[in-house]
């Protein structure tokens, strides 16, 4: 999403986008993994994909730390995450470890949601999403709190998808949704929550700190 900044006398945008180039690398740096599991599936089976995600996972956070000295809390998890199930599907050859994995981080990121309400000065939606609406929109502590259950129920209910698919579809099926369907249906929640943020009116109160 494009911040608005100085204008030139036509009206266009003459600031260098530089918050919106790196959100963009930052999204592509976090589907990289992702693509690597989809492609090596299709070239190597589920083991063979299960290793190279375990190091795409690993180099993703390198290339983190490398970047900004430090690695996101969500990446980080998912990355113990991969690799704690990695292992156990590598060495009991089972699948069923990785299939539990988008599942787990799910529930995890639902339940530090809903611990969010209590624990700390703001949501954990509002410190994630306020900072990419700072400046453009108010919102309220009421509806923080509302869009933060909604995002908490959001995600427990994508950790339930992912495991009816797991086990009632097959291996292939369940390898296109973790990769394809989850994506897709985060990033249509998340757009339609930042769609709907946008368009609130102006002056609505601003939330505090």
């Amino acid at each position: 999403m494009r911040l608005p900044g100085p204008s030139n006398q036509l009206g266009y945008d003459t600031r260098p986008d530089f918050s919106g180039r790196f959100r963009a690398l930052q999204s592509i740096l976090e589907l990289a993994p992702l693509i690597a599991f989809f492609v090596a599936y299709y070239l190597g089976g589920i083991y063979v994909a299960t290793g190279v995600l375990m190091a795409a996972m690993v180099l993703m956070v390198l290339v983190d730390y490398a970047r900004t000295r430090k690695v996101p809390a969500m990446h980080g998890v998912s990355t113990v995450l991969v690799l704690l199930f990695g292992t156990a599907t590598l060495l009991l050859h089972d699948q069923r470890f990785i299939q539990w994995k988008p599942t787990v981080f799910f529930w995890l990121l639902s339940a530090a949601l809903l611990g969010s309400m209590w624990i700390g000065k703001q949501p954990l939606v509002q410190r994630l999403v306020g900072k990419v609406l700072e400046g453009q929109v108010q919102v309220t502590d009421a509806t923080w709190r509302k869009l933060n259950l909604m995002w908490c129920a959001f995600y427990a209910a994508l950790g339930v998808a992912n495991l009816l698919v797991a086990f009632n579809a097959s291996e292939a099926t369940w390898v296109k949704f973790k990769v394809i369907g989850l994506t897709a249906l985060v990033f249509a929640f998340t757009a339609a929550q930042l769609f709907w943020l946008m368009r609130r009116p102006a002056g609505e109160p601003s939330a505090q700190a």
